[in-house]
């Protein structure tokens, strides 16, 4: 890519105004893929910074119960990747934050690389994220989606070694996806006091944004991440809220209401955080 991605503009802009990113996470189909179009306006009209989309997958290798459930509930409906890049291609992307595709590369391979990378493109997301995606066929995805415009984020958790870190982030654009904690995704009452070290030391390493997740879901908790992180995630908070609908005891304009002010009170929380940090 010859200019800056959608993603890397994002955290620049922000970076330049002292802000932290905020990114939350929804699943794609729970429970249709209408509900998860209009989640990703009420996501955008609350301030949002990027939207990270899951596409469900029957194994996740990283995923806590709640989005396991989620996973679950969606593939229930009988969605398919067509399904996803259908309705994403129908919204007008390029008035949205960046859109970032969690996807296992089972997924990928199935569907064919090439046309996977093409119809995401095609359909307006600006990065993928793929948790499972083999270390020796890293460099391979990261130039097949850097000719079609995309990021490729990468992850690295507390348990990676410093040599595997460096052969990560050669293949790595956009962001740095820094997790938290060594464990699946899921809501936390605290992050771990050793993160901030964990962040500096990566810092070191890489002049890539570093936006964290697994665990976050209060805006209290990024206050650890002032001044050592440029992003933080949020997953397993948001998805829980779809479980109402799957019990059938929940109303789905007060979920999207829910969900709204929910996301406004923590992209508040990570422009404050960074301005404070500044």
């Amino acid at each position: 890519m010859s200019q800056p991605s959608r993603i890397s503009a994002t955290f620049e802009q922000l970076s330049a105004s002292g802000q932290m990113a905020f990114m939350p996470f929804i699943t794609c189909g729970d429970p249709d893929m209408q509900t998860t179009a209009a989640v990703i306006r009420t996501l955008a009209e609350s301030g949002v910074d990027l939207i990270e989309l899951g596409f469900p997958y029957s194994d996740p290798i990283a995923d806590g119960p709640v989005i396991q459930a989620s996973y679950t509930r969606a593939l229930d409906h009988h969605l398919k990747v067509r399904d996803i890049f259908a309705t994403v291609g129908e919204l007008e992307t390029d008035s949205l934050p960046p859109l970032v595709a969690m996807v296992a590369w089972a997924i990928v391979f199935r569907t064919g690389p090439e046309k996977f990378a093409a119809e995401a493109a095609r359909a307006g997301f600006s990065g993928l994220i793929i948790p499972d995606l083999p270390g020796d066929e890293a460099t391979e995805a990261y130039q097949l989606l850097q000719s079609h415009g995309l990021d490729l984020i990468q992850l690295v958790a507390p348990t990676t070694t410093d040599a595997r870190t460096t052969r990560i982030l050669n293949s790595a654009s956009g962001f740095l996806y820094c997790i938290s904690v060594a464990g699946t995704t899921g809501v936390r009452d605290e992050l771990p006091p050793e993160l901030r070290t964990q962040l500096e030391h990566l810092r070191s390493q890489t002049d890539l944004p570093l936006a964290v997740g697994f665990g976050i879901s209060q805006p209290a908790q990024l206050d650890l991440l002032r001044g050592a992180a440029q992003g933080a995630i949020v997953g397993s908070a948001i998805v829980r809220m779809f479980e109402q609908l799957a019990d059938g005891t929940g109303n789905k304009e007060q979920m999207l209401a829910e969900i709204g002010r929910y996301a406004k009170d923590m992209s508040t929380a990570a422009h404050t955080a960074a301005e404070r940090s500044a």
